[in-house]
Order: C-alpha cells, then structure tokens, then sequence
C-alpha cells in the first residue's frame, strides 16, 4: 500500500524564526522514524545554536538568501566537525574545513542537520548499496529512493530538510528526486566548485541541489555556484548565453522508440508534461535520441569507469570496513583498462557530443523521463547491477554529453508523481529552469546566471514587433511603467516605424528585458540615430538602462504622449481603420 510523506510544511522567506524551523525538523525526523536515511545527525542543541544565529543575523538587517532553511547534506561532502564517509565505515575521517558549498550556504542562512546516506562511493542508481541501510522512497516504504544521493532526496521528499545537497554523475541528483517527487537540479559541469567532495568520476561529476521548490532550490544554486579559487575545474559563464526563452520555445521529446523503455505510471506523466508544455505555447517535435542511448552507456561500459578505479580503487582494495561487494567488484574492474583504451573512449565522447549537438540544433531544451519505473527494493537487491543500469536509461547521458538538467514532479491526476527532466545545452541552465517552471507552477524573478543587463524598451523592440529578434536570448523581466518625466513622439523616416522617447511630463508604459553581456553589446551597436541607451526613471523607483532618443528629432514629430505607449498609438490606428505601420 502507497504511503505519502507528511503534507510540508508552508514554506516562507523570510521566516518567521529559524529557531522554529529547525524544531519542526526534528519533529518530522522523529515521526518519520526513517534512520536508514541519515549516516550522521548533529544534535538539536547544536543546530539550534546556528538557527539562532541566523534569527540574529536577520535581526540586524542581514540580507540572507536562505535565512530559516533546513539542509541535509550527502555524505560526500566535508563538513568540519563531523566525519566523511562516503558510505564506508572503514574509510570515515573528520575534516577540519568544510566543502566550499557547504560553507556558501550556511553563510547564506542555511541551518545543517545531519549527512545522509548514499550508494556507496557514489556508485549506484537505486540507493541500495550502503551498509547504514537502505533508504525507501518518501512514496512508498515498499519502493527504493533512488541513488547514490538517496537520503538527500527522502530528507527532502518527508518534508524533514528544505534543501538538500548531492552528486550527480549518472543521475544521482535527478533519480532520488524523481523517486522521492522533489525538484533536483542539476547544473553545467563545472559551474559550482566540488572542494571538499569526495571524488567519484571527476570528469563528470557535479554538485546538485534538492528542494522543496523549484524557487528555493534555484536560490541555494545560485548561492554555490562560483569559482571559489580552490578547485581548477571550475568553469566560467560564456559572455553570450541566453537568458530567457522566445515566445514560442522549440522542446524536443524522444521518439516512441525512444520512449519505449517506460512503464505505464512514467508514461502518463511523461505525457503529461509534454501536453503542458504544448499548452503554454512551445513546439514540441520528437526526435532519435540513440546517440544520447550510446553516449550513456560509455559511462560505465567502457574505459571512462577507469576514473572510479581512480577514486576509491585503492581504498576498497585494501578492503575496509563496510565496504560493499557489489561495489568493490565495480571498482577493481575499473582499473583493469589501458590508457589506449581510456584515450579511445574519450575520442568516441567527443564524436557523441558533436552528434547530440546536432540533434539539438534548433531546440532550446529536451524533454525526458527521468526514470522508466519505480522499482521494489526487493527487486533491486535481487537484481542489482540491472536495476541500476535501468534506471540510469534516461540519466547517464547528461553528463557524458555536457548538459545541463532539472528534474521535477509531475502528478498526473490521482496517480503516484513521477519525474521528468529537462535538459539543455552547457550554460543554458535557466532556459531549463523557466520550463520546468511551467510544469511546476511557480515563478522565480532571479535568473542562473544572476549576470545580465536590463533594458527597457518602447517601440519595435516589444514582444511581437518587427525588431523583436534583435533581443533573441534575452530575459523578459515584465511590464513597466516609468515615472512622469518623458513624452513619446512618432519619428520620421525610421522603417519600420519607431517611437522617440525623451523628456517630459507623461508616463509611459515598456517592456524589461535582461541581456547576456555579449547581447547586450550587439543590441546597442545596432541601435540606429536618433536612437540612442540612456537610463529611465520607472514608477517603481529603478533606473534601468532604455532606449531613448536625441531630442532634436522631436522638432514637428506627432507627440503620442495621450497613448500612453507604442502599443496604444497602434491599437487607434486599427480602431480608426488606418494602415498599421507595423
């Protein structure tokens, strides 16, 4: 029989005391009585010592992100004080620094509970693989978490953490949060620094956040992402990425071939979400997804697991406490490849990546299952390394191709919720996340990167006018009103038609758009005279950059001031029946 996890608590930021969300934390963790999820959990004296620290870090005006948040953190991670063990016993030590995320978040007004439980080394898919226990999904008791980062994603899933910290290589961050019905993200290799993390395959891990909330959980990745000067793998933003998604968004889905790995309950909520998506307005095609099938397959099929080897081979071989059998065997096979063979693989990735590129041209995102099906942790105990490989089907290729994902809940009608994932390309995280956000419902004002320049607009650059490609990748940031200082004329010989925006008396309503910084420099390069940038004050006290104009070319222009804005001077002309100049 189904168990759902306890109706969360109403989540709110600021709260009203991170004393008391710490105390309803250990409430939940005693009622859920799930100890198999944690591998070390600090005292309540102890978290309630930082919790009031951040209450009076609050009190003397601090502005903290994640002030009242509770975050549970995967036992990979070093957190100073408490031991590291990687799932293994025989390999536990006690940092004295804790892991550049870590330290980021609890800077950011996050309060640490505990250290969860995981796939040993990082080395599975269905959390199965730990001698602390075996982690059940929030769902169902009966049904596994998900791995490696499976008690994460349950302290999530129970309503027990706000946010929680994990891995992801093959879908360590993305299968827990589909199997415990939690929003993961997973970011661009490289964007967050993996300091004081114990390694599993360097060249494709990352650091992954669960949350409660698409909003929150974007807010803490934010928080971590960014060189930390440490951690030389650590990649920078690109100048030109776009930012936010056209009108229209083109989302990929795999073909039913693609498709056909799915069980009946993934299926339907698989088909769900593209129907939302259709219905906000994207274009939906499918497409032949088997070069992303073989490129997840070379993430332990061939000589790229010789990196686990690299990781942990030398310390399961000397055969600590604890260590799992399922998991030494993986490992000790890794180191059995040459370096010819390591160097071969590697060639056959980059092969892969420019292929999944080229079925991605065109497509601002790709649709996927998460997981095909939610097995029963008999089944995974019985079958282990098949349970494993098949829930990895629609995860293990991300990485492997360099791309980005985020994986949230999707509830078709009664039925248990499901993952589905959102990938994009490297860097373009946020187009991503403003799809996912369909799907969940919600709205977030910050974009991932937070850098960007915002300009206003008036005329041919609006949504659905002529000019309205020159801010292709550019983030709609809303409609505005500026204060009651310009006036708007019609200019001449302009084509298409423009407005002219200067000083005055009248307020007029725009439009709010961020721009990469390369996008940013083309748009005002191609900017025509008398078109000029200049700032404008807006009504609600902002004074962002927006395109304006030389007020000599006001002399005899038609003053459009009683229209209020562009788009009301071209709804009289239709009304009155004259030619749009649009």
């Amino acid at each position: 029989m189904t168990t759902l996890p306890p109706e969360p608590e109403p989540f709110r930021l600021p709260p009203p005391s991170a004393h008391e969300r710490v105390r309803s934390a250990f409430r939940r963790l005693a009622a859920a009585d799930r100890p198999e999820a944690w591998i070390s959990l600090r005292t309540m004296e102890e978290v309630l010592i930082d919790a009031k620290a951040v209450d009076e870090r609050v009190q003397a005006g601090e502005d903290l992100p994640l002030a009242g948040t509770v975050l549970a953190v995967k036992d990979l991670f070093d957190l100073a004080g408490l031991p590291t063990t990687a799932g293994c016993p025989g390999f536990s030590r006690v940092p004295v620094t804790s892991a550049t995320v870590l330290t980021r978040l609890t800077a950011a007004g996050a309060v640490v509970l505990g250290k969860t439980n995981l796939d040993q080394f990082a080395s599975g898919l269905a959390g199965t693989r730990s001698p602390y226990g075996v982690p059940a999904s929030a769902l169902d008791p009966a049904k596994v978490a998900g791995g490696s980062s499976s008690g994460s994603a349950v302290a999530v899933g129970l309503g027990i953490a706000d946010l929680a910290l994990g891995t992801d290589t093959g879908g360590s961050g993305r299968v827990p949060a589909a199997l415990n019905a939690v929003v993961g993200l997973k970011p661009t290799i490289g964007l967050v620094p993996r300091t004081g993390v114990h390694p599993a395959s360097p060249s494709f891990d990352c650091v992954s956040v669960f949350a409660r909330s698409l909003a929150l959980g974007q807010r803490a990745l934010a928080v971590i992402t960014g060189p930390d000067g440490v951690d030389p793998a650590v990649r920078a933003w690109p100048a030109d990425i776009p930012l936010g998604l056209g009108e229209r968004p083109r989302v990929a889905i795999p073909d039913q071939a693609g498709l056909s790995a799915l069980g009946a309950p993934a299926r339907l909520a698989f088909d769900v979400a593209v129907g939302s998506l259709e219905a906000s307005g994207a274009v939906v095609t499918p497409v032949d997804l088997a070069v992303f099938f073989e490129a997840g397959k070379m993430l332990y099929g061939s000589a790229l697991v010789a990196e686990r080897h690299a990781s942990a081979g030398y310390v399961l071989a000397a055969g600590p406490d604890g260590a799992d059998p399922i998991v030494s065997a993986i490992v000790a096979a890794a180191g059995c490849h040459a370096a010819h063979e390591l160097a071969e693989a590697w060639t056959k990735v980059t092969e892969l990546r420019a292929a999944a590129r080229a079925v991605l041209d065109g497509y601002d995102a790709l649709l996927l299952p998460t997981v095909p099906d939610h097995p029963d942790i008999e089944e995974a105990l019985a079958d282990p390394v098949g349970v494993s490989t098949r829930l990895g089907t629609y995860s293990a290729f991300v990485n492997v191709l360099d791309l980005a994902a985020v994986t949230v809940p999707v509830a078709p009608g009664d039925r248990r919720p499901f993952g589905v994932t959102i990938a994009t390309r490297a860097f373009e995280d946020q187009l991503g996340i403003d799809l996912a956000a369909v799907l969940t419902g919600e709205q977030e004002a910050s974009t991932y990167p937070p850098e960007g320049t915002d300009v206003v607009v008036f005329g041919a650059h609006l949504r659905g006018q002529p000019l309205h490609d020159r801010l292709r990748g550019a983030r709609f940031c809303g409609v505005v009103r500026t204060a009651e200082a310009y006036r708007m004329v019609l200019l001449g010989g302009t084509d298409p038609a423009q407005p002219g925006v200067m000083p005055g008396t009248a307020a007029l309503d725009g439009e709010r758009w961020r721009l990469s910084p390369a996008a940013f420099g083309r748009f005002v390069a191609e900017l025509p005279a008398p078109l000029l940038l200049g700032r404008v004050e807006l009504e609600d006290g902002t004074s962002p950059f927006a395109v304006r104009c030389d007020p000599a070319a006001a002399d005899g222009a038609e003053s459009l001031d009683r229209y209020a804005s562009w788009r009301g001077y071209l709804r009289f002309l239709s009304t009155a029946g004259v030619r749009s100049v649009s």
